[in-house]
């Protein structure tokens, strides 16, 4: 399999995280033969102190021309911080979803049953995932 992946790292521990996602890429890659090229794009907090905004052209071409988006993590203190601030590292993330028509964020869970009294979810939702 040939891919093009977009490494968008972002912001805080976002670039530490994508840095070890992309070696266990390179262990696929040279274990199954498939043929990942990388290529890196700026967002958030990280492309607004370089380019002066979230999400650059760049980034969103980059992402459009990719068959797959890696992405770390969005938003600093410093900006969090500042409720004068017009542009926002989040509104970088907001965009690219609208831009790919991308509407969610589905993360997978696992439910322990021993747990469930201390999640803030109700419990006939988390009992169904058992």
């Amino acid at each position: 399999m040939k891919l093009k992946i977009a490494i968008l790292g972002g912001d805080g521990i976002g670039p530490e995280v994508i840095a070890q996602a992309v070696k266990c890429l390179e262990a696929v890659e040279d274990n199954f033969g498939h043929d990942f090229t990388f290529t890196e794009g700026l967002i958030g907090a990280a492309a607004m102190d370089v380019m002066g905004t979230p999400i650059p052209e760049e980034t969103i071409e980059l992402c459009k021309a990719s068959d797959a988006i890696l992405f770390g993590a969005i938003g600093t203190p410093e900006y969090d911080n500042n409720p004068d601030a017009k542009v926002r590292p989040e509104d970088g993330l907001l965009f690219l979803r609208k831009e790919l028509d991308l509407f969610t964020n589905i993360r997978p869970i696992k439910v322990f049953p021993a747990l469930i009294s201390n999640s803030p979810l109700k419990k006939k939702l988390l009992q169904v995932l058992i």
